[in-house]
C-alpha cells in the first residue's frame, strides 16, 4: 500500500496536479466531491478525509455522521480538461463510519459485495453500459429550458455545439483511460450517447461517475446544459443506460458462450436471463428509479414494456446482440441514466445470480414486436408488463427479499423512504395537463 500511495504521489508530481477531487455518490445517484490541494493528498491517501454525513441526501443523522473518505488507489486519473494552475486530479472513494467500519449505506459497497459473492462462485461481472443524455438550451437568465440543442435524430452528422461537446467528453474521458468504444447522435433532438468499453462492474460504474461530471462541466463550458432526466421532452425518446454485461472466468473465458448451446449460449447464460426475466419487477425501482422513469418506458418510443427476451427483437426487455466467443453478452434496455450506477449493477448481478442458483429457464424469445401483439398473446408468451409507476415499481421492491439482501438493510430502507417521498409529492402534483383538458370541462 505504501509503493502504492508513493506512485500515485509521484504521478502526481509529474503531471503537474494541484489539486485532487474525492468522488463518491450518494444513494439516488449525484456524484458527490470533496476537493483538496495536492500538498494533502498523502495524508488523505493514509488517513481519509472527514466529513459530516448527514448533510449528504440518504446518509446518516446528526447523533452517527462523522464519515469518511477513503480514495481507492487505482481511480487515480487527472480531469484532462484542467489546466495550469488549476489541474485537478480525480479519485473515487470508498465511506467509512465514525467506527472505522465500511458504511453499509455506501452504494460502492452495495456493488463490492455482490462482486465478492459472483467471484466466490468462480465469475467476474463485466458490464459495458450505453449512456444517452440530452442537451438543452439555456434561457437569458442561465436557466435550462426544454428546447434541444440540435434538431438532429439517430446517427445524423451535425456541425453543432453537440457534436463538439460529445467529441470532447470522448476525447477526454480516453486521455484518462476510459477507453469509450463509440458516441454518436440518438433518436431524439439534441440526444446524444456515449458507450463505454468493457470493464470489471465495480471500475465501469466509477467510470460512469466521472462521466456525469465531465459531461455537465463539458457542456456548461459551451454554454448549453446536459441532463440525464430520462424524458425531459414529451413525444421524442427519452434516454437509456442500456446495459451490456456477462460473466467471465478469472483466466478472461466468457461463460456465456457454449458454441453447441441453443442460440450458443451456455445454460449458465440462459439461468442468468432467467433471473433478470423473474427479479424484473422487483428491481425496477433500482433500474428506473424517477418518477419520470416511467414517462420513458411507454410504447412507441424505443423503451421496453414487457418483460421478455429476444436476440433480435430490440422491443423487448432483453437482448442477446449478435457476437458470440468472448463477444457473448445479455443487453438489459430498461435502466435509465438518472440512477445510481453502483446499485443498478448491483440488482443486476443480484439477480443474474440468483437465476443461475435457482437454475431458472427462460420462456422462449420474442422476435416479434411485443408492441403490436394482443393482451392474450403476450399472456401465451409470458411478456408481463414492467411497472407503469415509481409507485407500483416501489411496492414490487418493498416485498423483494433479493432486492433486500443485495442492497442491505440501510440502502433498503432509505432508497424506499427517499422514493416514497418522491412519489406522494409528484403525485399531489396538479399537471399542466389536467388544466387544459379538464378544466374547462368538469
Amino acid at each position: 500500500m505504501k509503493e502504492e500511495r508513493k506512485k500515485v504521489l509521484k504521478t502526481a508530481e509529474n503531471l503537474g496536479v494541484r489539486f485532487v477531487q474525492l468522488q463518491f455518490m450518494d444513494i439516488v445517484g449525484t456524484v458527490k466531491n470533496i476537493t483538496i490541494p495536492v500538498s494533502k493528498l498523502e495524508k488523505a491517501m493514509e488517513e481519509g478525509i472527514f466529513f459530516d454525513g448527514s448533510s449528504i441526501f440518504g446518509y446518516p443523522t446528526v447523533e452517527e455522521s462523522d464519515m469518511r473518505l477513503v480514495p481507492d488507489l487505482r481511480t487515480f486519473a487527472v480531469l484532462s480538461w484542467t489546466k495550469g494552475e488549476l489541474k485537478t486530479g480525480r479519485m473515487i472513494c470508498d465511506v467509512y463510519d465514525h467506527r472505522n467500519n465500511r458504511f453499509e449505506g455506501d452504494p460502492r459497497y452495495a456493488l463490492q459485495r455482490v462482486l465478492d459473492k459472483a467471484r466466490k462462485m468462480g465469475y467476474i461481472f463485466y458490464t459495458a453500459p450505453e449512456y444517452e443524455f440530452f442537451l438543452l438550451v439555456l434561457d437569458e437568465k442561465g436557466n435550462p429550458i426544454t428546447k434541444p440543442s440540435d434538431f438532429g435524430g439517430y446517427f445524423d452528422l451535425t456541425r453543432d455545439r453537440g457534436d463538439e461537446i460529445r467529441k470532447e467528453v470522448v476525447s477526454h474521458l480516453n486521455a484518462m483511460g476510459f477507453e469509450i468504444e463509440a458516441s454518436h447522435h440518438e433518436v431524439a433532438p439534441g440526444q446524444h450517447e456515449i458507450d463505454f468499453r468493457y470493464c470489471d462492474a465495480l471500475t465501469s460504474a466509477d467510470r460512469v461517475v466521472t462521466t456525469k461530471y465531465a459531461i455537465k462541466v463539458i457542456a456548461h463550458k459551451h454554454g448549453l446544459f446536459a441532463t440525464f432526466m430520462p424524458k425531459p421532452i414529451y413525444g421524442v425518446n427519452g434516454s437509456g443506460m442500456h446495459t451490456h454485461m456477462s460473466l467471465m472466468t478469472p483466466e478472461g473465458k466468457n461463460v456465456f458462450h457454449d458454441p453447441k448451446g441453443e442460440y450458443q449460449l451456455s445454460k449458465t447464460a440462459l439461468h442468468f436471463i432467467g433471473g433478470l426475466l423473474k427479479y424484473a419487477k422487483e428491481m425496477c425501482a433500482i433500474l428506473a428509479p424517477s418518477v419520470n422513469s416511467y414517462k420513458r418506458l411507454v410504447p412507441g418510443y424505443g423503451a421496453p414494456v414487457y418483460v421478455s427476451w429476444a436476440n433480435r427483437n430490440r422491443s423487448a426487455y432483453i437482448r442477446v446482440p449478435s457476437g458470440r466467443g468472448d463477444r457473448t453478452r445479455i443487453e438489459l434496455r430498461s435502466p435509465d441514466p438518472a440512477g445510481n450506477p453502483y446499485l443498478q449493477f448491483t440488482v443486476m448481478l443480484a439477480a443474474g445470480l440468483r437465476g443461475i442458483k435457482e437454475r431458472l429457464s427462460p420462456p422462449e424469445p420474442v422476435e416479434k414486436n411485443i408492441f403490436r401483439m394482443s393482451e392474450e398473446e403476450r399472456k401465451a408468451l409470458r411478456a408481463y408488463p414492467l411497472p407503469k409507476s415509481l409507485g407500483e415499481a416501489l411496492d414490487h421492491m418493498r416485498e423483494s427479499a433479493l432486492i433486500r439482501e443485495a442492497l442491505g438493510e440501510f440502502l433498503f430502507e432509505h432508497f424506499l423512504y427517499i422514493k416514497e417521498k418522491e412519489w406522494e409529492v409528484y403525485r399531489g402534483q396538479v399537471t399542466d395537463w389536467e388544466i387544459t383538458n379538464l378544466l374547462p370541462s368538469l
